[in-house]
């Protein structure tokens, strides 16, 4: 289903959106002082989005018909709650946009989407130095975890755990 909210349109993600996401997730990680760590392709993006069991979704926002910005997705599941839940992987809206709501929209979109798909939550993880970012979710209701940590298992120590 696509929103409208005076100049903000959001749209499901379709396979013609790979590039702009790929754009999006490389100015995030830009952001993010990450970009070292930026290996996807269109092609990995088309396959694990518009494949036969997509492993993940996206929301793209528009503004004045202009690609704004994006959420991508994918569920979890909550043991304790036992129901399902939305982990949002990656939120970002493009630097001259911002300030527009645009970012507000996505997520009211995704929270709609877990109401809609019986979920119990949705989370995500911040950098802890991203301070707007920070005052953006707080504003908007959302807690953060402070007990909880984050921990990664990628590359070689993956491999090497995994004994290969």
């Amino acid at each position: 289903m696509a929103v409208n909210t005076s100049s903000i349109s959001l749209r499901p993600a379709e396979v013609r959106d790979a590039g702009v996401i790929l754009r999006f997730i490389t100015e995030l990680a830009a952001y993010e002082k990450l970009s070292h760590e930026v290996v996807t392709t269109e092609d990995a993006i088309r396959e694990h989005l518009f494949c036969e069991r997509p492993v993940v979704e996206a929301i793209v926002a528009e503004y004045d018909g202009v690609p704004a910005g994006f959420a991508l997705f994918f569920h979890s599941f909550s043991t304790f709650l036992g129901r399902p839940g939305i982990y949002l992987e990656d939120l970002f809206v493009t630097v001259d946009l911002r300030g527009k709501g645009i970012g507000k929209a996505l997520l009211k979109r995704l929270a709609e989407i877990a109401i809609e798909r019986g979920c119990g939550r949705v989370e995500w993880a911040v950098l802890d130095w991203n301070e707007p970012a920070i005052q953006f979710y707080q504003g908007i209701g959302a807690a953060p975890l402070g007990e909880w940590q984050t921990y990664r298992l990628a590359g070689s120590a993956l491999r090497d755990f995994a004994g290969e």
